[in-house]
């Protein structure tokens, strides 16, 4: 019975899926109903820790795109890349990484992508090179990120259960996963600089070129953010932005900052990360002058509150599963896990191509890791294994990136899995959690 509740809940997300954003966490509502009243399952958690984390940092990075700090950001990027065209496989992903590790979310790739797109095709570069490898860096970036849902996860109660991990700080966990995914994000860019053909050896884009209407619009194409004069608040905006990070970066460090009381733990850094997210992003609309009223319109907004209702959905439903049948699977999973523990990864991976979110499979994961008490080195090291949903090309970040390469050298390809995020996700992934590991025996 316990098999066919879990190939339930499978189908429930698979479901889901298939709808995606928002979607997918409504339908998990579905799933989560008929698992209490038909399957009389006691009722689990919501995930709300790290709701809020999300709504503090999608609000503090939305008022920086309000104001026009994003696009302050993104120039000084482009500056960089059109500095360097020739090394746009390595800038073009370096970019994307780093963004998405200072934003925690990574949908800054939408403005950015075309003109790494542009930098290739007008240097002839095969553009698939560096976009396609640039898509996978910019949500392998965020197990790097110290205000990115997926480490809020990490920081949970829950997960300061597990022995060895009862006085983990954000800066321990950061110490192992921005290496880690960096030096996974440098290997695939190294894979990519060689991958497919020449640009003006590959017959298709030949093909094209015979169309003069292609030629005409390959001439007209300049993507590019360096026209738009912004605001003098843009800048301060970004400044009041970074000045945040290090805030968070700093009360990690030392813990007696926010040690209040005598006797007393120190405050999870959960909700430091929400005290200084929400702080700082009123500052920056104070002090930049931001217009409140287009702060929901932005893209940031837009894709946090999706991903918020979709994690709370998720993870609800899957903790209700998981603590209703832990005490059945616990001997057996503990056994699997103990004698190979790399099978985690597999679990994290697997969950993450039904689910397309980090932090929805490190709720749906991590009780399990709780329970079978899995070591603190291993479960560390394994984090950028949350992130698989290049696997399956139907990402909106993968997808845009399709439709912005104008060469039609990035794609999904005839047979849908051999399309041109996967050998670059793979690598990533892998290195990731390989150096993942080795630094977590260091420093967990």
């Amino acid at each position: 019975m316990l098999i066919a509740e879990f190939i339930f809940m499978l189908l429930m997300l698979y479901i889901g899926s298939r709808f995606g954003g928002i979607g997918l966490g409504l339908v998990s509502g579905i799933g989560l109903m008929v698992e209490v009243f038909i399957l009389r399952m006691p009722v689990g958690h919501a995930p709300v820790d790290v709701m809020l984390i999300i709504l503090a940092v999608v609000g503090c990075a939305a008022v920086l795109e309000a104001s026009g700090g994003l696009k302050f950001m993104l120039q000084i990027a482009e500056r960089i890349l059109r500095k360097h065209p020739k090394g746009i496989t390595f800038l073009g992903p370096l970019v994307t990484f780093l963004l998405s590790v200072m934003l925690g979310t990574g949908h800054a790739v939408y403005t950015i992508m075309p003109i790494i797109g542009d930098i290739a095709l007008k240097n002839r570069i095969r553009p698939e090179r560096p976009m396609a490898a640039a898509s996978v860096a910019s949500q392998l970036a965020l197990t790097g990120s110290p205000i990115s849902a997926v480490v809020a996860c990490y920081l949970g109660k829950d997960v300061m259960q597990i022995p060895g991990l009862e006085n983990i700080t954000l800066v321990d966990i950061l110490m192992v996963t921005f290496p880690a995914t960096l030096m996974g994000v440098i290997a695939m860019s190294v894979y990519s600089n060689f991958r497919g053909k020449e640009l003006m050896d590959d017959p298709d884009f030949k093909k094209k070129l015979d169309d003069p209407d292609f030629r005409e619009q390959l001439k007209a194409t300049s993507q590019t953010t360096l026209n738009e004069k912004l605001p003098r608040e843009a800048a301060i905006s970004v400044g009041i932005f970074l000045l945040a990070l290090v805030l968070i970066f700093i009360i990690a460090v030392f813990p007696s900052i926010r040690t209040i009381g005598e006797g007393a733990k120190p405050i999870s850094m959960g909700v430091v990360i929400q005290m200084v997210m929400l702080a700082f992003g009123a500052l920056i609309v104070i002090v930049a002058k931001t217009p409140v009223a287009k702060v929901p319109n932005g893209v940031v907004f837009k894709s946090g509150m999706t991903a918020c209702v979709a994690i709370f959905g998720i993870a609800w439903m899957s903790d209700t599963y998981f603590a209703y049948a832990m005490p059945s699977f616990k001997a057996a999973i503990t056994d699997m896990v103990n004698n190979y523990p790399w099978t985690f990864a597999l679990a994290l991976f697997a969950v993450s191509v039904v689910v397309n979110s980090q932090a929805a499979t490190a709720k749906i994961l991590l009780p399990v890791a709780v329970a079978i008490g899995l070591p603190a080195p291993v479960l560390i090291g394994l984090m950028p294994a949350t992130y698989a949903y290049f696997f399956i090309p139907n990402y909106p970040s993968d997808i845009a990136t399709v439709n912005f390469d104008v060469s039609g050298t990035t794609k999904i390809g005839k047979w849908y899995f051999n399309h041109s995020f996967m050998v670059p996700g793979l690598i990533g992934v892998f290195v990731a959690c390989l150096v993942g590991l080795l630094l977590a025996k260091l420093f967990i």
